[in-house]
């Protein structure tokens, strides 16, 4: 994700006087907006959907990291052992 630094970076007053443009400006260019307070950033703003992105990418990557250290570690078993595991589960469910 690129931000601008020309257009993306807003002070706290311009949040307080003009909060429809820049709610505008991120929908329309689908980049975040830092809020500064006395000159240093203070918050990012971002839509909805960009951040379900976000948490949904850092989940994944939190889980790959787990599976990685669980290889690392020897945690691991060939997958025709497990594959013939689920398939005699398989014959043991009624249906």
């Amino acid at each position: 994700m690129t931000i601008s630094l020309a257009e993306d970076v807003k002070t706290v007053d311009d949040l307080k006087k003009r909060p429809e443009a820049i709610l505008r400006q991120i929908h329309e260019t689908g980049r975040p907006v830092v809020i500064t307070v006395d000159g240093k950033p203070d918050v990012v703003i971002l839509d909805a959907a960009t951040y379900e992105l976000k948490l949904q990418a850092a989940n994944l990557a939190r889980l790959l990291a787990e599976g990685e250290a669980s290889v690392r570690a020897g945690r691991t078993r060939p997958a025709e052992e497990v594959f013939e595991e689920l398939l005699r589960g398989q014959e043991k469910v009624p249906g």
